[in-house]
């Protein structure tokens, strides 16, 4: 047995240093599924206005 002599880059085959970089992952497609209408239509509810409007404002008590 040979004594080390310091540090040494590796010889063996899986030990290669690349040249060149791989390439970059590639994003994976998106597929999107149109979708036909509901039979019945949408969904509407009857008070809709109802629930986006302002409730009357409260004032604080000093």
């Amino acid at each position: 047995m040979e004594p080390e002599e310091g540090c040494r880059t590796p010889k063996r085959s899986g030990c290669e240093i690349r040249m060149t970089c791989p390439p970059a992952p590639r994003k994976k497609q998106m597929y999107l599924k149109q979708r036909d209408p509901p039979e019945n239509g949408y969904f509407q509810p009857p008070d809709l206005e109802m629930v986006f409007a302002k409730g009357p404002r409260r004032e604080t008590c000093v």
